[in-house]
């Protein structure tokens, strides 16, 4: 509202109660005292102190309302110069980020990181460029000998590529002093050669996609990482050389999905996770990594390993206990891969879809197959 309608519309309602309490005042007389006797000395000097209390008070009314107008004016104005700083850190750090020298890159790395700490309204967007760079494709290490100049900066890139990790890594942790917990993050493609450890990290909420990553080295821990709410995604991505790791972690109440994805080679270790919530292996294709589900619990929840290939390598669920979870293996393919339930701890809700007898697949005696020797 402008300051001059605010103050006629303050003085009116001001002066109106300044009638009104008059008014008040005079009633105390009757009509019969009014028309028979002046107004005593005691009387007029009461409504004259009534009077200029109002008159007073409508003055104190208005220099609130103006000390008010321009505590607003101020901070707006304060707003608007911090949101002009905020930006012009963010055109300065985006920029280093392009720059051809990596010491410049990584400072633009730590600012990026900085001002998403400092700036709430802006921190997707610092995290979004964060992810941005991760997922754009590094290129092939230039040979020491022929090019050792390139040969040094591409590994000096590699550093600038681990700083982003270590610093996303960081701010997920369930400690993290200015947490980024619930942010969107998007890894999809990115190509993961060297460790990355997402231990004690946590996803409450937000969208944290791994589609189509490409794990061919190193080790990425998950260990005791708390998925208990959004939606985590692996579709499609390709184990073919990093031990990956979900030692501990808990599927409580998000979605984790690995629809689709390929486990040719490395490790992948699901070992004592407590799943609870929704996590997905449909369509999965397990030809070749060691995978195992050692200790795990099956207690709550839907886990689908439906439509899953198992043509290779090894599967082993020793010591999981199946007692609560819906587990699907419908129309999951054994033919030549080994899978083996035969020394779970708990079996008294079985997975659904399972064949009785496949080679390769190794289920309790209870259930009428014997086990074999380990692979």
């Amino acid at each position: 509202m402008p300051i001059s309608l605010a103050l006629v519309l303050t003085v009116l309602l001001a002066g109106a109660a300044a009638v009104g309490l008059v008014a008040l005042a005079l009633s105390q007389f009757s009509a019969v005292d009014l028309a028979t006797r002046r107004l005593g000395t005691t009387e007029v000097l009461e409504i004259v102190k009534i009077s200029l209390a109002v008159v007073a008070g409508i003055g104190g009314v208005v220099a609130l309302v103006v000390a008010y107008r321009k505590q607003r004016v101020s901070e707006a104005g304060e707003t608007r110069e911090q949101a002009k700083l905020f930006n012009e850190r963010f055109t300065t750090a985006a920029g280093q980020l392009g720059n051809d020298f990596p010491a410049v890159r990584l400072a633009g790395v730590h600012a990026l990181a900085a001002l998403a700490d400092d700036w709430e309204g802006g921190r997707q967007m610092c995290i979004d460029v964060l992810c941005a760079y991760l997922r754009m494709p590094p290129g092939h290490l230039p040979d020491a000998s022929t090019a050792p100049a390139e040969h040094t900066t591409w590994l000096a890139m590699g550093e600038v590529r681990a700083t982003i990790w270590r610093l996303i890594t960081a701010h997920l942790k369930a400690d993290a002093r200015k947490p980024w917990h619930g942010a969107d993050m998007d890894f999809t493609g990115v190509s993961v050669t060297h460790s990355i450890d997402f231990s004690r990290t946590v996803f409450p909420s937000g969208t944290v996609l791994f589609d189509r990553a490409k794990f061919s080295g190193g080790r990425v821990r998950f260990d005791a990482a708390r998925f208990s709410g959004g939606h985590i995604g692996f579709y499609q991505a390709e184990f073919s050389g990093s031990h990956v790791q979900f030692t501990d972690a808990e599927f409580s109440s998000g979605q984790v999905w690995f629809t689709g994805a390929v486990f040719s080679g490395g490790a992948v270790a699901y070992n004592g996770a407590r799943f609870y919530g929704q996590a997905g292996f449909s369509e999965a294709k397990f030809s070749g990594s060691k995978v195992t589900f050692t200790n795990a619990s099956f207690a709550d929840g839907t886990i689908w390993f439906d439509g899953a290939m198992f043509t290779g390598g090894r599967v082993a669920f020793d010591g999981a206990m199946f007692n609560g979870s819906a587990v699907h293996f419908e129309r999951a393919v054994f033919d030549g891969g080994k899978v083996t339930f035969s020394d779970v701890a708990d079996w008294s809700r079985p997975p659904t879809g399972l064949p009785s007898q496949v080679p390769g697949l190794l289920l309790p005696p209870a259930r009428g197959s014997q086990p074999g020797p380990d692979a």
